[in-house]
């Protein structure tokens, strides 16, 4: 019972709660769905504010672009009213340009048409006075019965017979001062180059002779019954050469290095003291190791000196062996390294290339160095030595007419040719035998009396200077000058020699009478 009455009471209190519950519900439900429509009014009333406000701000925005456009176009609109006012100012001006031009050009062409006329005018008369011109040259053909090429020789040789003593002092003092001036510019040029040259002048003599300390030495040089000697013939290729000169022996060869391997390998035979066939051949071996050492030394010191680099070490090499090549006395090297050094001055001073005169001036002999095992001259030798080795083609013409063997190409081979005659002409460079001064001489005298003007010539000054003496009967003033010229082209042409030589031709008159 009391179950049943507690279930109740709980499902009382469960129908109370819920209805209480529902009542609470409405009412929140209700005040909320009135605070949302206030908020909505509230919205609502804003929004329509602000789009107030931005149509009021659409509008003034549209008003103030109208007005933009507005003053723009008045703008544009004031610009091509002013543009189109230049327009028609440009257009009236080359108006009046163009009927300027056209009245420029119309009296242009009446210019011109004027000018043809006057042109054709000065033909016509020029045609007639040509026409008057072969008319008379024929006239006074016919009257002289002469040609117009006959009357102006003829002419030509009475005015030479009339002026012909001023014409030959005239070109006496013409070709003096035109020698004197050249001569000074020269002697300038070489005394500044030579000045620049501090080599000694001093030539070294290469000799073929051997001195011995002791007659002793000379016994074991020999050896048994010439042994020794036959040994050292037959390894070095040189004759060995014992007479009666006391403590010396002469060493002969045509080649050279071998004379100098023999000279070598004798004074280290002498130092040693001990001479017999297996000791010559050990030492002829050293001595030929010895100078192809030296020989190599000697072609990379010379290159080194002048400043030249990069070149062939075979090329150097056949450079060096000039060390043992000697020129009427004088060492070839040293000789080559003197014109390479006198050239690179010349050169500087002239304005040419320094580096191909220097170069050119080192190699101009290198032919030397194997002329004795090659057929041909030294410079043809040289040439096809420079062009195995592909020495640049300026180099080689530079070197090539140093003996007028080939014309002279470039201004280098000019002054190698200079530099060449100024090394060997120079006092103590050379010492030339008897026999090929004389020669010298008598071809130089030889070759002036071959000029039948020439009554007798003498060669002085050791070949420097030729003095003429002509026929005064048959040879005036202007014939001497004109002689003096023949002479020395036909020396020049046909005679290889040092330095210059001066032709002095002499015309005297001689009257002489007798008081009785």
């Amino acid at each position: 019972m009391i179950s049943s009455t507690l279930l109740l009471m709980v499902i009382a209190s469960l129908a109370v709660g819920t209805g209480v519950g529902y009542v609470v519900r409405q009412t929140i439900a209700k005040n909320q769905a009135k605070t949302a429509e206030s908020t909505i009014t509230e919205a609502k009333s804003k929004a329509q504010e602000i789009e107030l406000e931005a149509k009021n701000k659409a509008k003034e925005i549209e008003l103030e672009a109208k007005n933009k456009v507005v003053s723009i176009r008045e703008k544009a609109e004031e610009e091509e009213r002013e543009r189109k006012q230049e327009i028609r100012s440009t257009e009236k001006r080359l108006e009046k340009r163009e009927n300027l031009l056209d009245r420029k050009l119309e009296e242009s062409e009446e210019y011109k048409k004027a000018l043809e006329a006057k042109a054709q005018e000065v033909r016509d008369v020029r045609t007639r006075i040509e026409e008057m011109r072969v008319e008379e040259m024929r006239r006074l053909e016919s009257i002289s019965e002469l040609t117009q090429e006959q009357a102006r020789k003829a002419l030509l040789q009475l005015t030479e017979e009339q002026n012909r003593e001023d014409f030959a002092q005239q070109s006496a003092r013409l070709q003096k001062q035109a020698h004197e001036d050249l001569e000074k510019e020269a002697r300038d040029i070489m005394t500044h180059v030579i000045q620049k040259y501090s080599r000694s002048h001093a030539a070294e003599v290469m000799t073929s002779t051997l001195m011995i300390p002791s007659e002793e030495i000379k016994g074991k040089i020999i050896g048994k019954e010439g042994r020794n000697i036959r040994s050292l013939e037959r390894m070095t290729g040189v004759e060995v050469i014992i007479d009666e000169t006391p403590d010396s022996i002469v060493l002969s060869s045509f080649d050279p290095v071998r004379r100098e391997v023999a000279k070598i390998a004798l004074e280290k035979l002498i130092e040693d003291g001990r001479i017999h066939p297996a000791k010559i051949e050990e030492v002829v071996v050293w001595a030929e190791k010895e100078i192809d050492s030296r020989i190599r030394e000697a072609g990379d010191a010379a290159a080194y000196e002048v400043g030249i680099a990069g070149l062939d070490p075979k090329l150097l090499y056949i450079l060096g062996r000039l060390r043992y090549r000697t020129s009427f006395k004088q060492n070839v090297l040293l000789h080559s390294l003197e014109v390479s050094y006198l050239s690179g001055a010349l050169a500087a001073e002239l304005g040419c290339d320094v580096k191909v005169a220097k170069m050119a001036g080192l190699f101009h002999d290198v032919g030397k160095a194997v002329d004795h095992e090659v057929q041909g001259t030294h410079v043809e030798i040289g040439i096809k030595i420079l062009q195995k080795f592909n020495i640049d083609k300026r180099v080689i013409d530079a070197m090539m007419s140093h003996h007028d063997e080939y014309p002279y190409s470039t201004p280098e081979s000019y002054i190698v040719s200079a530099a060449d005659a100024l090394s060997a002409a120079r006092p103590g460079a050379r010492k030339d035998t008897v026999e090929n001064y004389l020669k010298r001489l008598e071809e130089l005298e030889s070759l002036t009396n071959s000029f039948p003007e020439v009554e007798k010539c003498y060669a002085i000054q050791a070949g420097r200077e030729i003095r003429v003496f002509v026929k005064p009967e048959t040879v005036d003033d202007l014939g001497a000058a004109k002689l003096a010229r023949n002479i020395a082209d036909k020396i020049e042409e046909e005679l290889k020699y040092p330095g210059e030589i001066k032709i002095n031709v002499m015309r005297e008159v001689r009257a002489v009478e007798y008081a009785r």
